[in-house]
């Protein structure tokens, strides 16, 4: 499997002077996602924990809604398909939802962000009920989220160029981490590997994700059932108006000791 980052050339310039050096930057590759040997969708990710990044993207595309639905996903094996390590078939129990895999077919999403709007809003909320209860957790536990899940940030560290999603226990341990190009299949990895250890859904934890929180974060904890999302950046309109709707508690500007809460400030104590 392809490393999560790769050496390249470097041309530094300081002051007026140049030399040239050997960096590490992301690695960036499409992996097309099949569904009973039929292509879906083609996600721009960082490789590496492929097929939780699978089952969590084909569980916020609300094709699946839990592992029992899942048979089997792997890595394609066919010796005359070209580039097989970018490729994952998933086998699932019974026919494949037609209805959603119409709707959804040949997406391609990209690493900064997915499609979203009112629309999937509104479609989501009738599809997905609203969070109701979740732990309480302490400001001072949320504040700490951000320096640990950055501690725990090894392909940051090689590349400056990573986002984060972590999965905390309300004691404020570290469950989980992944990182990737694109903020949103971080989170993909995280929800889809609790998802293939049937740790769904998650209402006891809360999750945190480096730079801002965008509609797409807040849809797949409301699918995963995350009740708390702290983001060190700013929320979008859209995530506050989904948080707020869906029952999820939401927090921006994580960092230098404060934060704000946009939605549903009674879990925070």
């Amino acid at each position: 499997m392809t490393e999560s980052s790769r050496a390249v050339d470097v041309t530094r310039v300081r002051d007026g002077v140049r030399d040239t050096l050997q960096d590490h930057a992301a690695t960036e590759e499409p992996m097309e996602v099949r569904i009973h040997g039929e292509a879906f969708a083609v996600i721009m990710r960082t490789p590496g924990r492929d097929h939780d990044l699978a089952a969590g993207f084909l569980l916020s595309e609300q094709i699946v809604r839990g592992v029992d639905e899942i048979d089997l996903i792997r890595h394609c094996t066919d010796s005359e398909t070209p580039d097989l390590k970018n490729i994952v078939d998933v086998t699932l129990h019974g026919e494949p939802p037609a209805d959603r895999i119409r709707e959804r077919r040949h997406v391609v999403t990209s690493s900064s962000c997915g499609l979203c709007g009112r629309v999937t809003l509104d479609s989501l909320e009738a599809a997905v009920p609203a969070i109701d209860g979740g732990g309480q957790v302490t400001g001072e536990a949320v504040l700490e989220w951000p320096n640990r899940l950055r501690f725990a940030q090894a392909a940051f560290d090689r590349t400056g160029g990573m986002h984060a999603a972590g999965l905390f226990d309300a004691a404020g341990v570290l469950l989980d981490v992944a990182e990737d190009v694109g903020r949103h299949n971080a989170v993909d990895k995280v929800v889809g590997r609790m998802l293939l250890l049937e740790r769904l859904p998650l209402s006891s934890y809360g999750l945190a994700v480096s730079g801002r929180a965008s509609f797409e974060i807040i849809q797949k904890a409301l699918l995963a059932g995350v009740p708390v999302v702290a983001a060190v950046s700013a929320p979008s309109t859209l995530a506050i108006e989904l948080a707020d709707e869906s029952g999820i508690t939401l927090l921006g500007f994580v960092r230098d000791g404060g934060y704000n809460i946009y939605s549903h400030p009674e879990r925070i104590v």
